[in-house]
């Protein structure tokens, strides 16, 4: 296969992998299938992860090669190299040796950092459970979004118990209005990007104060510099009409009311988030699963010719 014509229809990313060059691309030697599942890859997974394994001289060795230099050559850096792009010709499970080539790189820079050993593996475990959401979805093997691990493997994203911080900078739109508000922020100031993993639990409020408290604590300590003063969450959790559905002591309005509401956003995949492989079309809400007070709601609400949106939140670092 020409690797190049693969990538033609992505220019900047071809330009920015051939800029880089060649790499040393080590993948794991030893028992790799004991890695995987210390990585959290889902058991019905590992022996087709293992079949997958690139090998040196072909095509797929030479943009592994190059898709490693990348997440290696910005470790760290705010500014976010192109990101990687899901290709059928690559199969399922490509970028998986991508960031098991990236590891040993990811985890010399937390070290570097002094970060806890702890926290580094509970990081790099959200590989695998990307996998476990990927099959959630689809019901097949795969790595869900390659692009979202790219902020763990770069050293941009931390997970601190039961929520994920990543190093963020903010948006125009948030920015100018949190600095209309006031605050002494803008387009482009340090922030905190706040998210919520699949797989991980109940979303409860000691579990969600726990992990506010620790990032308060992490951040300051190993990227001093960054002089953080707001976290923002942009999700389907901050849509203020799930009050309409749900109970005022429910975990995900208690999450809800951490945050002062900004815009809405379109979210179209809200459904897979809830529902994974049992969502029908966003027109067949009948069909919607209702076994849950929150999937009923959501039904419902899209039944009466409702929309479910995204919304944009902060709180104060």
């Amino acid at each position: 296969m020409d690797v190049k014509a693969l990538l033609r229809p992505y220019p900047d990313w071809l330009a920015h992998l051939e800029s880089l060059g060649g790499f040393d691309l080590a993948l794991p030697g030893g028992d790799l299938a004991d890695e995987l599942l210390r990585l959290a890859v889902p058991h019905e997974d590992v022996n087709a992860v293992l079949a997958a394994r690139p090998e040196p001289g072909t095509w797929q060795w030479w943009l592994a090669e190059r898709c490693a230099h990348s997440l290696v050559s910005t470790m760290g850096e705010m500014a976010d190299p192109p990101p990687f792009q899901s290709l059928p010709e690559l199969g399922p499970y490509f970028y998986v040796y991508v960031f098991l080539a990236t590891l040993p790189h990811t985890r010399a820079y937390h070290r570097e950092l002094g970060v806890p050993e702890e926290v580094s593996w509970a990081t790099f475990t959200d590989l695998g459970r990307n996998m476990a959401v990927h099959r959630k979805r689809f019901g097949t093997g795969g790595l869900l979004v390659p692009y979202w691990f790219m902020l763990h493997a770069r050293g941009i994203l931390y997970e601190l118990g039961r929520l994920q911080f990543n190093r963020d900078t903010l948006g125009r739109t948030t920015g100018e209005t949190l600095r209309a508000a006031g605050l002494p922020v803008g387009p482009g100031s340090p922030s905190l990007g706040v998210h919520v993993p699949d797989f991980h639990g109940p979303l409860t409020p000691e579990a969600c104060d726990a992990s506010f408290e620790r990032a308060r604590r992490f951040f300051p300590r190993h990227f001093p510099g960054d002089e953080v003063r707001v976290m923002t969450c942009g999700s389907w959790l901050l849509d203020d009409q799930l009050a309409r559905y749900l109970p005022a002591d429910s975990n995900i309005l208690a999450f809800q009311r951490r945050f002062h509401l900004l815009h809405r956003f379109d979210n179209s995949d809200l459904l897979a988030f809830v529902f994974g492989g049992d969502a029908p079309s966003p027109g067949d809400a009948a069909a919607l699963p209702r076994r849950t007070r929150l999937e009923r709601g959501i039904a419902d609400h899209l039944a009466a010719g409702g929309t479910w949106y995204g919304r944009m939140g902060w709180l104060p670092f």
